[in-house]
C-alpha cells in the first residue's frame, strides 16, 4: 500500500507541475476574463453604428430617425449616391434603402461588413411593426384592435403527478434549469475525457516503451503500479474540477450583479437544483470519468511505444463522442426517442445520456439507480480485468498493433490461470 501511494503521488506531482496542466487551468479563467471585459466595456470605446436611411417617404425616414437603440442609430441621406459616398468615406457603417411602393415596405441593408445578427433582427422587427401599422390603416383598424391582433397566445408547462388514488396534482416544472445543468456537466465530462484519456494512456505506456518496467517490477507488483498510475492521474483530473468549482463560485460573486444574471437567477431557486437529480448526475459524471480512465489505461498498456498512444486512445474518443452527440442531439429535441432510452443503460455511453433523461424527467429515480448500478458493476469488472491484463501484457512488446497485443495478453493470462 505504501508503494501504491508513492507511485500515485509521483504521478500526481509530475502532472500538477507540468506546463500543460497550468494552461488547462488558466484557459477557462482567461475566457471568463475576456467575456467579463467584453460585457463590462461593451460600447465604452465605440459609439453605436450609424445607418443612413434612403427613402422617398419623408415621414418614414423621420419616424425611424427618432428610434433610439444601444447598438445603432439611424440618420437620413438625400440619395443612395450620397449614402454610398458616406459609406466609402467611413462616415457610416451601413445604409438602408426603403421602397414603399403600394404601401409594401421593402428594405435592403448595404454594408461592407456584417453589423451582427442582433442588429439585423432589430431592423427586421422595426420594419415589421411599421408594416403592420400601414396594413391596419388600410383596414381602418384602431390601435386597440391592432394590439388585440398582435396579442400572443399564453402557453405554460405544468408538471403533474398521480397519487395512490389516481388523483392528479400539479407541481413546478424544473426541467429547463435541470437540462441546462445536465448539458453543462455533460460538456465537462466530454472535456475531461478527451483531455485525460491521452494523459493516462501516456503514463501507462511511457515506462513500458523505455523498457524500464523490468526494473520497476522487481520492487513492486504490476497491479500496484497500474492502480498507482491510474489513481495519480484521476486525482489530477479531480483537482482540475475542484479548481473550476472554486472558480465558478468566484465568478458567481463577480457576475451576480449583472442584469442578465439577475434575470436568469430569478427564474429558479436552489431547491430546484439541490435535489436527487443533481446528486445522480454528479455520480454519473464521477463514474464516467473513472470508467473512461480505466479504459484509457488499458489501451495504453497495449502499446509498445509511447508514440503509439494517440492511436490507442482514438477508440475511446470515438466512443465518448457517440454518447456526447446522442445526448446533445436527441436529449433535448426528442427525449422519448427509443435510442435515448436504450443507450441510457449502456455502460460508458450512459454517463452522457441518463443525466439528460433525468433532467427532462423522462426517466424515474429507479431507472437512474439501475443505470448507475450497471455502470458501477461494469467499472469494477473493467478495473479488475484491466489490472490482470496489465500484469500479463506489461512485458509484452508486440509490433502487431493493439489487437495482436490484446490477444497475446489474454493468451498469457489464460496460461497463468491454468498453471
Amino acid at each position: 500500500m505504501n508503494k501504491f501511494w508513492v507511485i500515485a503521488r509521483d504521478v500526481y506531482k509530475k502532472n500538477i507541475k507540468s506546463v500543460s496542466f497550468l494552461i488547462m487551468i488558466l484557459a477557462p479563467f482567461l475566457l471568463m476574463g475576456v467575456m467579463y471585459a467584453a460585457i463590462t466595456f461593451s460600447g465604452g470605446f465605440s459609439g453605436p453604428d450609424k445607418i443612413a436611411i434612403v427613402s422617398d417617404d419623408a415621414a418614414l425616414v423621420e419616424q425611424l430617425s427618432q428610434v433610439e437603440m444601444d447598438d445603432f442609430e439611424f440618420k437620413s441621406a438625400a440619395s443612395q449616391e450620397e449614402a454610398e459616398k458616406q459609406l466609402k468615406n467611413g462616415d457610416i457603417e451601413a445604409f438602408l434603402v426603403l421602397d414603399t411602393e403600394n404601401s409594401d415596405i421593402k428594405g435592403t441593408l448595404y454594408s461592407e461588413s456584417t453589423l451582427g445578427s442582433t442588429t439585423d433582427l432589430t431592423i427586421q422587427q422595426l420594419l415589421n411593426g411599421i408594416q403592420s401599422s400601414i396594413n391596419a390603416g388600410k383596414l381602418n383598424l384602431t390601435a386597440d384592435q391592432v394590439a388585440s391582433l398582435q396579442q400572443p397566445a399564453s402557453f405554460e408547462k405544468s408538471k403533474v403527478n398521480f397519487d395512490q388514488d389516481g388523483k392528479m396534482t400539479t407541481g413546478v416544472d424544473n426541467t429547463a434549469i435541470q437540462s441546462v445543468i445536465s448539458f453543462a456537466l455533460t460538456i465537462v465530462l466530454w472535456i475531461i475525457i478527451i483531455t485525460y484519456a491521452s494523459i493516462i494512456a501516456q503514463e501507462i505506456a511511457s515506462e513500458k516503451g523505455t523498457r524500464i518496467m523490468e526494473v520497476i517490477l522487481s520492487s513492486t507488483r504490476a497491479q500496484t503500479h497500474f492502480y498507482g498510475k491510474l489513481t495519480g492521474v484521476i486525482l489530477v483530473a479531480f483537482t482540475q474540477i475542484l479548481i473550476y468549482a472554486v472558480g465558478a463560485v468566484v465568478a458567481y460573486n463577480q457576475f451576480k450583479n449583472l442584469d442578465i444574471v439577475k434575470e436568469f437567477l430569478t427564474s429558479f431557486s436552489l431547491d430546484m437544483i439541490l435535489g436527487s437529480f443533481l446528486w445522480f448526475t454528479l455520480a454519473f459524471i464521477v463514474l464516467g470519468i473513472f470508467v473512461y480512465s480505466v479504459l484509457a489505461a488499458l489501451c495504453g498498456s497495449l502499446v509498445s511505444k509511447p508514440e503509439d498512444t494517440p492511436k490507442a486512445v482514438q477508440p475511446i474518443i470515438y466512443l465518448a463522442m457517440i454518447g456526447y452527440f446522442i445526448g446533445l442531439s436527441l436529449g433535448a429535441a426528442d427525449p422519448q426517442n427509443i435510442i435515448i432510452k436504450i443507450t441510457s443503460y449502456v455502460p460508458l455511453i450512459s454517463s452522457f445520456i441518463m443525466p439528460i433523461r433525468l433532467a427532462t424527467e423522462t426517466a424515474s429515480i429507479a431507472e437512474g439507480m439501475i443505470s448507475l448500478a450497471v455502470l458501477l458493476i461494469f467499472g469494477i469488472l473493467l478495473t479488475l480485468f484491466s489490472a490482470k491484463l496489465y500484469k500479463s501484457n506489461v512485458l509484452v512488446y508486440s509490433e502487431g498493433g493493439m489487437l495482436k497485443s490484446l490477444r497475446q495478453s489474454i493468451s498469457i493470462l489464460r496460461n497463468e490461470k491454468k498453471a
